[in-house]
């Protein structure tokens, strides 16, 4: 028997029935023959994870600006983290680890350079404006190995374009795996972003709105615990009803949900943060401004599109790919004043 059958033939008797089974995939774009070792979505987390934009993930800010610290999260250890809670919500469920891994490794892939500061600041340059999910679609389908795209799954895609979002109102998956990997992004930055404020000394544990830290526990650890098993439990009671959700209990997804609103009022959009992000928007704008002034001093990729698509779309993608580093780095190349002697 084939390696890749076994496994196949291995989720059929451990996962749920209504798990995504890789043997049952909507298959990709463009047919490809069946790899030997591994099912699709095996394939597809390998892609991902070995390609260009997910190495750049790690020079890429998850909340804090340039900060030197190496135990702060960037966009690549967000994404480990997410992954890492995923895979166990969705063994707890009896779900696809494997679907759930290479939606999770995939989810940020399309991200701005200094976090959600140059996200903000491409919606207000384009005309269509810049939702950083879609973008990691076009990432994925469109711009990797030199616009060919890694041709994932629709199970893949699927899940990377609607893991954004927070309210219950917004799309789902089609997968519960999917929809897993919505949750875990939430559960994951909302509390390594309070791990990291404290860090940082911009915020104290006891400033922590008490009658939210009483809900969901005292510390980071017991925070993500109650989290993980109110989501297992939640959506295995929600499969049990033929409700095909996953979800949180009410008490618990409303705890999270204010606790988010905590730290955008109070980190994402407070003061204390706020010279910092004014100074990556501007770095930014000028950036995207001089290459749409030159257009042709971009990679032949980029100038490509620029040809099929338009000025805006190809740098647009040009800018969006950008590590902060390396946007910080044409900056200076462009604006700042060399030495020279004579």
């Amino acid at each position: 028997m084939i390696v890749r059958e076994k496994i196949e033939k291995n989720e059929k008797l451990i996962l749920i029935k209504q798990a995504a089974f890789s043997s049952n995939s909507r298959g990709r774009r463009i047919h490809e023959r069946k790899d030997e070792i591994r099912t699709c979505f095996m394939v597809d987390r390998d892609r991902i994870v070995h390609s260009k934009s997910f190495r750049r993930l790690k020079h890429k800010t998850q909340v804090y600006i340039k900060t030197w610290g190496d135990h702060y999260r960037t966009r690549l250890t967000h994404t480990l983290e997410v992954s890492q809670i995923a895979k166990t919500i969705g063994k707890g469920i009896g779900l696809n680890e494997d679907l759930i891994e290479a939606i999770a490794m995939g989810h940020d892939i399309g991200h701005v350079a200094f976090a959600h500061n140059g996200e903000e600041v491409l919606d207000k340059l384009l005309p269509d404006g810049f939702r950083h999910n879609e973008h990691s679609i076009r990432v994925l389908t469109k711009l990797e190995k030199q616009g060919k795209g890694l041709n994932l799954t629709e199970e893949v895609l699927d899940g990377i374009l609607k893991h954004s979002g927070f309210s219950n109102s917004a799309s789902r998956a089609f997968t519960l795996e999917g929809q897993v990997v919505k949750y875990s992004d939430k559960i994951a930055y909302v509390n390594h972003d309070i791990d990291d404020s404290i860090r940082a000394r911009l915020l104290k544990e006891s400033e922590l709105p008490k009658d939210l830290i009483g809900v969901l526990g005292k510390n980071h650890s017991k925070r993500i615990d109650t989290l993980v098993k109110d989501c297992i439990y939640t959506t295995t009671n929600n499969i049990q009803n033929n409700i095909m959700e996953v979800s949180l209990s009410k008490e618990i997804g409303d705890a999270l949900a204010k606790l988010r609103e905590f730290m955008f009022e109070n980190i994402y959009k407070g003061s204390v943060l706020k010279t910092e992000r004014d100074k990556a928007k501007f770095v930014l704008e000028q950036v995207f401004n001089y290459f749409l002034k030159n257009p042709n001093k971009m990679p032949s990729l980029y100038r490509n599109i620029v040809e099929s698509e338009g000025l805006y779309r190809g740098v647009t993608d040009y800018i969006a790919g950008m590590s902060d580093d390396y946007c910080l780095l044409l900056f200076n190349g462009i604006y700042v004043p060399k030495i020279v002697i004579y």
